[in-house]
């Protein structure tokens, strides 16, 4: 019989969704536990939700029509004051583990996989942390699991130790993350995997990708510069991002701004009233992986001013759309990225080196060029399907045989 992985994450995810395509293909029988609410993702053996850290009143999950009008009003003021909530949650979300442990050592018990896989330590792999002994449970890290979420709080510390200490592998998608994990607790033994977090590009899908953008009335005749990042406080200088846009528009005007995932944000609507900065910005809405794709084919640059990051996959996405990366310079963003060659690395809390890199990304078409042709390359042997499953199937024979 094919052997039975299950997976624990955010099932809502296009990582999870990738992940369990990943898995699929291989040939292994694939079970789902969420820590949100979703539906059934198709191909699946066992699918299950367990609402761990009060993922029931998140934003953006998906709930019955029952449930849906006595949590809107919860939702609505998650939303209004998410800073401060991510905070209390860093305190909150480990105190609720417990409450659910008994339910999941139960339902991997009835489901009986010969491998866990949790998504993120926090909070899937903290509650995967209490797999039976005789299972084995690969971790994965991405984003800020270590550099900013470990650090949240004591409790956040000491389950964040708890699952590495338990883990008997581990996935990454920064070298940089391997080496922080032993420090975490992570036996140094342990067999280790550096992949994006996806899982890998599809870039025959990213190929086929087809132009939405006239939806939105963007300006066809100007420079367009995505920053697709959302709301991230504490990893994410937004407000940087922002700042930083008077002083291009000082130089030129032909640009325009567009910011997925911040359409009707109270935060962004005021930054841009602050900053006085109405025209030439475009606030939109969450968008399918394949119209992200899309407008990242049409944008010359691509923008994150991070502090604290992963690999994020819009980064390798936009990479192997030929979008010029404007990045942080973090450790994480060095391992893709040599500022002047194919991207380039500035201060994330400097809103003029932020506004001097982009009119520099601008001004150079012929940097835009020869970095589309270097990161296109990477990406076909760094982040494609073709170059991961290999390497992901080699890593679970590891633990499956």
């Amino acid at each position: 019989m094919k052997k039975h992985i299950l997976i624990m994450a955010d099932g809502r995810s296009p990582t999870t969704k990738s992940w369990i395509k990943n898995s699929l293909s291989l040939g292994y029988r694939v079970s789902v536990i969420s820590s949100f609410q979703c539906e059934k993702p198709k191909g699946l053996v066992h699918f299950h939700v367990l609402p761990i850290a009060f993922s029931r009143f998140s934003t953006g999950s998906q709930t019955s029509d029952k449930k849906e009008e006595t949590s809107f009003g919860i939702k609505k003021l998650v939303k209004q004051f998410s800073p401060l909530l991510r905070n209390l949650r860093y305190i909150l979300g480990p105190i609720s583990l417990p409450k659910y442990t008994k339910q999941y050592q139960k339902l991997v018990t009835e489901i009986a996989p010969d491998l866990v896989h949790a998504l993120r330590i926090p909070y899937e792999g903290m509650l995967a942390s209490y797999t039976p002994k005789d299972i084995p449970l690969i971790l994965a890290i991405w984003g800020n699991d270590l550099t900013l979420h470990a650090k949240g709080s004591l409790l956040m510390r000491f389950f964040t130790k708890h699952s590495l200490t338990r883990a008997d592998g581990l996935t990454s998608d920064t070298r940089r993350d391997l080496s922080l994990a032993v420090d975490w607790g992570l036996n140094p033994a342990s067999p280790v995997l550096c992949v994006p977090g996806s899982g890998g590009l599809d870039l025959d899908a990213v190929e086929k990708s087809q132009d939405f953008t006239n939806h939105f009335d963007i300006p066809k005749d100007t420079l367009w510069v995505v920053n697709p990042r959302g709301l991230r406080p504490g990893s994410i200088h937004q407000e940087v991002f922002f700042e930083a846009i008077p002083e291009v528009l000082k130089s030129r005007q032909d640009i325009s701004f567009i910011c997925p995932s911040l359409e009707a944000q109270p935060q962004a609507q005021a930054w841009i009233r602050q900053f006085d900065i109405e025209d030439g910005i475009f606030l939109l809405p969450k968008l399918p992986q394949s119209q992200l794709w899309a407008l990242f084919k049409k944008s010359a640059l691509f923008v994150s001013p991070s502090s604290h990051d992963g690999t994020p996959n819009t980064l390798l996405e936009a990479m192997a759309c030929g979008s010029l990366p404007i990045l942080g310079d973090i450790e994480s963003a060095r391992e893709w990225i040599e500022h002047g060659k194919n991207g380039l690395l500035v201060n994330p809390r400097d809103p003029h080196a932020l506004a001097k890199a982009i009119l520099d990304g601008l001004n150079q078409p012929e940097l835009r060029h020869n970095a589309a042709v270097i990161n296109q390359e990477i990406i076909k042997k760094r982040a494609s399907l073709e170059a991961t499953r290999p390497l992901i199937n080699d890593f679970y024979s590891k633990f499956l045989n």
